[in-house]
């Protein structure tokens, strides 16, 4: 029978510290948008997990929506180039947009859809993100909601693979270098 663990170099954040940290955020959210038109846009694939248990944590009125981008693929570093290959279905003209990111790196990315959600039309444009890596960052980006800050380190787990793998682990972790 498989077993994940035994690819597992670390778990970093368990199902318990993740869940406390997601409604911690999800209060601020509520209480920072109060009457406000809120949008959360989770950016696919990896925030979709995150995304879902956010979302049940904000006691306010809100519509999600969803983006696909890529400056991965299946490698463990980014090309720096963003590609949307799923845009919004909604019209965000006036709106609040809170973008949901599962972790940010380099910045590129949350730096490109910062600026493309605000050209089209968003009121104001704010990040939350379950992960950030400050040491790899390329573009300062500001990011207004952080569940965890973690050091340059390849991480797994709760909607984050690698090649697709690892995204229904319970947990955030690091990869053994074997395992890639």
């Amino acid at each position: 029978m498989y077993n994940a663990m035994n690819e597992i170099d670390e778990v970093l954040f368990t199902r318990d510290d993740i869940a406390k940290r997601v409604a911690e955020l999800g209060a601020e959210i509520t209480c920072d948008y109060e009457g406000k038109d809120l949008i959360v846009v989770g950016i696919l694939k990896g925030a979709g997990v995150f995304m879902s248990d956010l979302i049940r944590e904000i006691n306010s009125p809100i519509r999600i929506d969803f983006m696909s981008v890529s400056s991965y693929g299946n490698s463990t570093v980014s090309s720096g180039i963003v590609r949307i290959t799923n845009d919004l279905h909604q019209d965000i003209q006036g709106c609040s947009v809170l973008i949901v990111e599962d972790i940010i790196d380099t910045g590129n990315t949350l730096h490109y859809l910062r600026e493309y959600l605000k050209n089209r039309g968003a009121e104001d444009v704010k990040i939350c993100a379950l992960l950030d890596k400050p040491s790899r960052r390329q573009v300062e980006v500001p990011v207004e909601y952080v569940g965890f800050e973690v050091e340059d380190k390849f991480i797994i787990g709760y909607g984050i693979d690698y090649a697709e793998k690892y995204r229904n682990l319970p947990f955030i972790g690091t990869l053994k270098q074997s395992a890639d």
